[in-house]
């Protein structure tokens, strides 16, 4: 029963076309208009989020495919239209350590991901008409681990939003920063993306989210990082991937470099 690992009383994502599941529905569009994000507080048990990621803390050693590269906010090598040494393309470093989605079946993640309510209520939210979870073993459910030192760096989404939850915070550092709207579909703003890069944003925002709370995120136009984790305890999320098609898969090419494997 999915009420044993959510909180469906706050969160009635199971009462689909009701009064309480449209508000909640309003309630997410209002904060993703409003701020480019939306956040279920507690959706999973801080309990059971926390729980999962310590049962995990053992395959994360000996299993995850440690993913560490070189990119720039963009992740492609040239943009045309600006120089190579342009600061909007300064290179920094990512690493973090990930399980993929064969790695975690029967984990409160993996039921939540193909719970068919789930994929309703975000294709409501996001306008959709519908919402499938990938067809890829993989990439469609991942769960990633930060250690002391390792972060996810400034970034652009390719994706149209991005689905997760945390499951673990460390004990210092790992804060979500971002910058909301800074491009748009007319304007890429390189250099007001060389002055967010230069750390010269006041409109950078930051923000630290609880065991168990879902966030939806679009983050297209709104670069976005994870800051370095400090201390003992690693900051564990899932990423959720949903696309309005069926069937969705990862090249070969893509899961050899996000994931160390094709199969």
């Amino acid at each position: 029963m999915m009420d044993e690992i959510l909180d469906l009383d706050r969160y009635p994502l199971d009462q689909q076309g009701t009064t309480k599941w449209r508000s909640l529905v309003e309630r997410c569009q209002g904060d993703l208009e409003k701020d480019g994000m939306f956040n279920l507080d507690g959706l999973m048990a801080p309990v059971v989020a926390q729980s999962s990621a310590a049962e995990l803390s053992s395959k994360f050693l000996s299993e995850s495919f440690n993913h560490t590269r070189e990119h720039n906010i963009y992740f492609t090598k040239t943009i045309p239209g600006i120089s190579d040494d342009h600061p909007a393309l300064t290179r920094f470093n990512t690493s973090n350590d990930t399980l993929c989605w064969d790695q975690v079946m029967g984990t409160p993640m993996d039921r939540l991901y193909q719970w068919e309510p789930f994929a309703v209520f975000l294709a409501a939210v996001m306008n959709k008409k519908e919402l499938y979870p990938m067809g890829d073993a993989l990439a469609g459910l991942n769960l990633m681990s930060y250690r002391e030192g390792q972060l996810l760096n400034w970034h652009f989404d390719r994706s149209e939003f991005t689905t997760t939850m945390l499951l673990q915070a460390p004990e210092t550092g790992g804060e979500f920063l971002y910058r909301s709207d800074l491009r748009s579909v007319d304007n890429p703003n390189y250099d007001g993306v060389a002055r967010l890069l230069r750390g010269e944003d006041s409109e950078m925002r930051s923000l630290t989210l609880s065991p168990g709370t879902l966030n939806v995120f679009r983050g297209k136009n709104t670069p976005h990082k994870v800051a370095p984790v400090r201390g003992d305890m690693t900051r564990v999320i899932a990423v959720f991937s949903f696309f309005d098609k069926a069937g969705v898969c990862f090249s070969e090419e893509e899961r050899l470099g996000f994931y160390g494997r094709t199969n």
